[in-house]
């Protein structure tokens, strides 16, 4: 639900008239470390667009190197589950209220909600009532769950980006400008058919059968899957003598919360590498990814995987209580293809040994193998378009750009 009472959105047109500025101010608030990895490709592109640009607004690493003068770190926003969000709401609430003021007194010529549909679509209901343009980059997953916000974007944003093709044709239903722009690690990330150089890159041995695993970047998350994955590791490691296991640690307090875990269940060896997940991917034999964009990331480069996940038992009833799940499917291969690709282990379905025996599937089958990376290669064709040219002509369209 909204953070700030619910009113229509203000017809009012932008004031200040900056619409054909060629330095214009853009604003930029990306929720997590997929969001800034999306942010810092769109403003390279508008710096094409708008060499004289001003970005600000809350980025991560990347939108930093990019040039968005950062007001907080996104990790400030990287919470998931509704009770979860509850615990934070406090701080949350009072870092948009700092956020709003300081957005209102720069007035800038449009405001980018990068994912984190939560914080950002308030947000931006507040900032078009005020008058200033509004973009939300990535679709929220009204065609999935929730399909009740759909209003809100409505009343949110003026231009909705999206990274997948069935997206627009929904969201035109409901009357919401949508455009396609495809996903911009589908132009970023090549297939990679060389796992043993990914092996020696990140020290592990290049010829040994290998397991890699994604337990994901928010400590919640991890702390749920880290205790699965490594027993799973443990099961694998018993049935294959020599089999070797790498783990993608996004920074240091999930290497400490999964060093814990290791320490406690007596863990075999497991590489830890932080800020290469690539490789850590590449290097695979199969993949055992927590859901999200990691499981994208995973059929890009062209790898089996096994997708898993937890969430909170509470947010787990309460989802299921309220029927606000309509997903046929979880991971982003499986909802792109419309088939189940790949496994999906959730909840009381993520043990160690279910994860273990998935795995062995793809380790074991060839030819089943050869089938998904078929399939994962004309899902990778479909998602290349281009994406950070097309999104930042799309938001210098919105703002009155001709030559876009």
């Amino acid at each position: 639900s909204s953070w700030i009472p619910r009113k229509r959105a203000s017809s009012v047109k932008p004031t200040g008239s900056r619409m054909n500025n060629p330095a214009p101010t853009i604003a930029l608030i990306a929720g997590e470390a997929s969001g800034d990895q999306l942010g810092a490709a769109l403003v390279n592109e508008l710096k094409a667009i708008y060499p004289d640009a001003r970005f600000v607004g809350i980025a991560g690493r990347q939108m930093k190197a990019a040039g968005v003068e950062t007001w907080w770190d996104c990790s400030e926003l990287a919470v998931f589950g509704l009770f979860e969000v509850l615990s934070h709401f406090p701080r949350l609430l009072k870092l948009r209220r700092e956020l709003v003021r300081r957005l209102l007194d720069l007035r800038p010529d449009v405001v980018i909600g990068i994912d984190a549909p939560d914080f950002n679509l308030g947000l931006e209901i507040r900032m078009r009532r005020e008058g200033i343009r509004t973009v939300q980059y990535v679709s929220p997953t009204v065609w999935a769950w929730r399909e009740k916000r759909v209003r809100k974007i409505a009343r949110a944003a003026d231009l909705v980006l999206c990274l997948f093709p069935f997206e627009p044709e929904f969201f035109r239903h409901h009357a919401i400008s949508a455009t396609y722009v495809g996903h911009p690690l589908a132009d970023q990330v090549e297939e990679n058919n060389d796992p043993r150089g990914a092996r020696q890159r990140i020290d592990l041995i290049p010829d040994a059968t290998t397991v890699s695993l994604l337990p994901g970047s928010r400590l919640g998350e991890v702390s749920r899957l880290a205790e699965p994955m490594i027993g799973a590791a443990r099961i694998l490691s018993d049935r294959h003598p020599g089999i070797q296991f790498a783990c993608a640690i996004a920074n240091q307090q999930v290497e400490a919360v999964f060093r814990d875990e290791m320490e406690r269940l007596d863990a075999p060896a497991i590489r830890l590498v932080q800020q290469d997940p690539r490789s850590v991917i590449a290097a695979a034999d199969t993949v055992l990814c927590a859901s999200g964009t990691a499981t994208l990331e995973v059929m890009l480069v062209n790898r089996p995987l096994v997708m898993t996940y937890r969430v909170a038992p509470s947010t787990y009833r309460l989802g299921k209580a309220l029927n606000l799940v309509k997903l046929k499917w979880f991971s982003l291969p499986n909802i792109l293809a419309d088939e189940g690709l790949v496994p999906e282990l959730i909840q009381h379905e993520a043990t160690a040994e279910n994860l273990a025996d998935a795995a062995d599937r793809w380790l074991n089958d060839e030819t089943a193998r050869e089938r998904l990376f078929a399939r994962f290669r004309s899902l990778h064709e479909t998602l290349q378009c281009d994406a950070g040219r097309k999104a930042a002509q799309a938001v210098a369209g919105l703002l009155g750009n001709t030559a876009a």
